[in-house]
């Protein structure tokens, strides 16, 4: 019988842990979704947010800017590389890569293009929850599958992984380039769709490709960006300048809800005329809400004040060491670390997933399997104890459950 999924409540947070009511402790192993990098209330973040609501905490963006907007951009123009440098700033990761979206398709129409209106996207990604992102997801192991036949028809093909993708990629594009408007990737991890790695040399391939056909790249950091993979921004690793990036999540440090969709110099260039419907066609009530603002300059602080990618590297260092041995277990296919993302795969989804995370729970971690991973993406100022009982309760639980990783006939 497989067990219920009933939530927790959550009765507070501090550092790496979470607080139940019913007085129980959890070591936070996902961080909340991978947004509370600096861990939990940190007091430098919350001091940021409590001077911005005493003097301003929400104002509208539209015909007014403010200080932290302004200095919130500044700051991301000057981390990420190339000319990255126009920021709009919505309140979630899928609205980014809305935003995106839009933007890509919005370039085209005011350069008077009218056949550039699809997306070029890949099997196993995932870019959101709202109804165009929906579209660009993996259509078949998302989340997504029952809008199938609803949602906007884009092109979504494999990874181009190897020589033989590559080279099966580009013959692709050849015949589909003169309707696309964009080509959309998750850099390095294929986040929710199932923590899929690749090459940094398949991001070069891919800026490569769109120069070639003379399309925009898009990368979507919602996830990777700010240290996870191991560097501010995934993008690094590959040594490439995208034409439109999407962040948030980590963006305020798990805070507050923030989001920034920021597009090169070229890009915005198409909206600049005296034209109104040549301006981009978004406006949230909620962009550049100030005290979400507050908290995101706060955490960028943080990153020039602390190690973080130094203590990156120590989680992986020993997220590789302390999840090896789950390689050696029944029904375990994989094992796979990257920066502070540490991944057990399975060869099939557990059986009793509700019972796989209620046997976590028991051993004092929150994990949240799903699919057939078993994943950690912990807070950066993680201690190492804590991150050793993370990894032998994956190890114990996984070894103590062998029932629930098969499917009964």
């Amino acid at each position: 019988m497989k067990t219920s999924a009933v939530p927790l409540q959550a009765a507070g947070t501090a550092g790496s842990r979470i607080r139940l009511a019913d007085g129980r402790v959890l070591i936070d192993g996902i961080a909340s979704w991978w947004t509370a990098c600096h861990g939990y209330n940190h007091p430098h973040i919350a001091e940021a947010v409590r001077r911005q609501l005493s003097v301003m905490p929400h104002v509208m963006f539209g015909g007014l800017v403010h200080e932290p907007a302004l200095r919130l951009a500044e700051r991301l123009a000057a981390l990420l590389p190339g000319d990255l440098e126009r920021v709009f700033f919505s309140d979630s990761g899928s609205v980014s890569v809305e935003v995106a979206i839009k933007m890509a398709m919005q370039y085209w129409l005011n350069r008077d293009v009218r056949t550039r209106h699809k997306l070029l996207a890949f099997r196993g990604g995932y870019h959101g929850d709202t109804l165009a992102t929906m579209a660009v997801c993996d259509p078949e192991e998302g989340m997504h599958s029952l809008f199938a036949g609803v949602l906007p028809q884009h092109h979504v093909v494999p990874l181009p992984r190897c020589p033989e993708g590559a080279a099966s990629f580009d013959r692709f594009l050849s015949q589909h380039a003169a309707g696309i408007a964009a080509i959309l990737v998750e850099p390095l991890v294929q986040g929710a769709g199932g923590m899929v790695f690749h090459q940094p040399e398949v991001l070069r391939h891919l800026r490569a490709a769109a120069d070639r056909h003379g399309l925009l790249l898009i990368l979507d950091e919602v996830f990777t960006g700010f240290g996870r993979t191991g560097t501010m921004f995934a993008c690094e690793q590959a040594g490439i300048v995208p034409d439109i990036v999407t962040l948030s999540k980590a963006l305020t440090g798990g805070t507050l809800g923030l989001a920034a969709t920021v597009a090169r110099r070229h890009v915005f260039e198409a909206f600049w005329s005296d034209d109104p419907m040549h301006a981009l066609m978004h406006g949230p009530t909620f962009m550049a809400n100030p005290l979400a603002c507050a908290a995101a300059l706060a955490s960028l602080d943080l990153f020039e004040t602390e190690d973080r990618l130094g203590q990156v590297a120590a989680i992986e260092r020993q997220l590789m060491h302390e999840l090896e041995p789950c390689r050696a277990l029944p029904g375990v296919r994989d094992v796979r670390v990257l920066g502070a993302i540490g991944v057990v795969q399975l060869d099939q989804p557990p059986a009793d997933l509700n019972g796989l995370k209620h046997h976590l729970v028991e051993r004092g971690v929150w994990v949240r399997p799903f699919r057939d991973i078993v994943y950690l993406t912990p807070s950066f100022t993680i201690a190492p104890d804590d991150l050793s009982q993370l990894t032998r309760a994956i190890h114990d639980v996984l070894a103590q459950s062998s029932v629930m990783l098969t499917k009964p006939p």
